[in-house]
């Protein structure tokens, strides 16, 4: 019975998690479920070691975690908006190239799976 009951919690977590819309704090899933801290901190590193969050600490030295979505593709990237957090995701072959330039002039071989690229989005840039 009991693993059923920490089936529900990590179904309860992932659910509430992938619906964060933008960065989101260990106190912000906390305060939307009635799931302990431990078990959120656990269930938090996990899902940033199998890359399925990006960790980020800001300058107020708070940890701060965003939901990257799932894909199939090779060629894909983020772009962050750094006013409103919100991360896009972009399915683009021009990051091979992008790749292949910095691996021949800069010698230095890209992370693929998280590369994200910070700006503003449409919504911020307007303002």
């Amino acid at each position: 019975m009991r693993s059923n009951y920490n089936t529900g919690q990590r179904e309860l977590l992932l659910n509430t998690i992938s619906h964060e819309n933008g960065e989101f704090t260990v106190k912000d899933i906390s305060n939307k479920t009635d799931v302990g801290l431990t078990t959120i901190y656990r269930f938090i590193d996990k899902l940033v070691k199998e890359g399925k969050l990006k960790k980020e600490i800001g300058n107020d030295n708070t940890t701060y975690y965003q939901y990257l979505e799932e894909c199939d593709c090779d060629d894909h990237f983020y772009l962050k908006c750094t006013s409103c957090g919100e991360l896009t995701h972009v399915d683009c072959e021009c990051i091979d190239s992008l790749s292949k330039h910095i691996k021949k002039k800069h010698n230095f071989k890209l992370n693929r799976e998280n590369i994200i690229i910070e700006g503003l989005c449409s919504k911020c840039n307007r303002r």
